[in-house]
């Protein structure tokens, strides 16, 4: 199969003929149709995460199961599935407490001393975030897949495995926005803008979009914001208090950034909670509340990838599609081949492209 190699950070992707083995007792080998291309491969891409390499990037697909192994009953060959990097292991504390977005237990990877999924020329290549999306078939461990309804179009369903699970669950799971609060998403990427549809479906009364091109808070506007900024805007939080009458009950984190994070904090009115999404530097910088805010009984907590469930959460948010009430098409900026994946990661690098997906044939 072809597949985009990362073999150094910072250099480009190089397309390459890669073997992939047959799956193993709870593996999945699935026919990739499309894969969205999520800010958090370029982190890896350009060496801002370690990830032993080489390595296939992409983590945001779907496809159609060509093959399952011999201990699978709950996958098919045929059926349409998501992948999900929360792969889980179904046992652990986490999993059993039911946030198995947490789990980091190895057995949903193959073993060190066992073959390896992926090869060239006999060498093994790394697998990034239990799925490497960015190859023409996915071999993944059944816990990091779920079947969906054959109708949903899955250039459109790639987008539920990372961008909208992640968004959407940090407005259903994380934060639990009930209606008629007011919410605050700070960046309208794929993962913002999916916070904020999401934000419109559970009622929020006052839904404040912040980026600074103009274009993507158009399409904030679009999906449900009731009001957008640029983040240069002459006392951003004070007016952000005023209009929501003592700032929100929720804001959202959804670019990775210490001081976005703080404009966060900043716009809570009292009790209210920041949610952080974005992947932050590693340089040991943090994000705080002084002694008021702390008596106001503001928080901020993390979400990874939206505390998802998402064997649940993935069919549901299929359903709202389905319904006429999740607008992933206004997401997608282009639909790429597998070959301009290094100038979907270029416009990712300017900051003005909301969501590429990649279009296997």
């Amino acid at each position: 199969m072809k597949a985009a190699i990362l073999h150094a950070p910072g250099e480009p992707l190089t397309i390459e003929e890669v073997a992939v083995d047959s799956p193993g007792p709870r593996e999945v080998l699935i026919r990739t149709a499309a894969c969205g291309v999520c800010r958090s491969d370029l982190h890896f891409i350009d060496g801002k995460y370690p990830h032993p390499l080489p390595v296939v990037p992409g983590h945001e697909a779907a496809g159609i199961v060509e093959a399952v192994g011999s201990d699978i009953f709950s996958i098919r060959p045929g059926d349409h599935v998501v992948t999900c990097l929360s792969a889980y292991c179904g046992r652990c504390e986490f999993c059993v407490t039911g946030r198995i977005a947490l789990c980091t237990d190895p057995s949903t990877r193959r073993a060190p001393e066992a073959p390896p999924r992926y090869t060239i020329d006999g060498a093994p290549v790394h697998q990034l975030l239990n799925v490497s999306g960015y190859a023409e078939q996915m071999l993944v461990h059944e816990n990091a897949a779920v079947a969906i309804h054959p109708d949903m179009p899955l250039d459109r369903a790639a987008l539920l495995g990372c961008a909208v699970v992640t968004g959407a669950g940090a407005v259903f799971n994380s934060a639990n926005v009930r209606p008629g609060e007011h919410v605050a998403v700070v960046g309208c990427g794929g993962i913002g803008l999916a916070a904020i549809n999401a934000a419109k479906i559970a009622g929020a009364a006052r839904i404040v979009a912040i980026d600074p091109v103009a274009e993507k808070r158009d399409l904030a506007l679009t999906l449900g914001a009731t009001d957008a900024f640029d983040p240069a805007s002459e006392d951003l939080a004070k007016q952000v208090v005023a209009l929501t009458g003592g700032g929100v009950h929720h804001a959202i984190e959804a670019v990775g950034r210490i001081e976005t994070g703080q404009l966060c904090v900043a716009l809570l009115r009292r009790g209210g909670t920041a949610t952080m999404l974005g992947m932050m530097p590693l340089d040991g910088q943090r994000i705080g509340l002084n002694a008021m805010e702390l008596l106001s009984e503001k928080k901020v907590q993390g979400a990874l990838m939206g505390s998802n469930r998402f064997p649940l959460d993935i069919p549901r948010l299929v359903d709202f599609y389905m319904a006429g009430k999740l607008d992933l098409e206004t997401i997608i900026a282009e639909r790429i081949a597998l070959d301009r994946i290094n100038e979907a990661m270029d416009a990712l690098r300017q900051g003005d492209s909301v969501r590429s997906v990649v279009v296997f044939e």
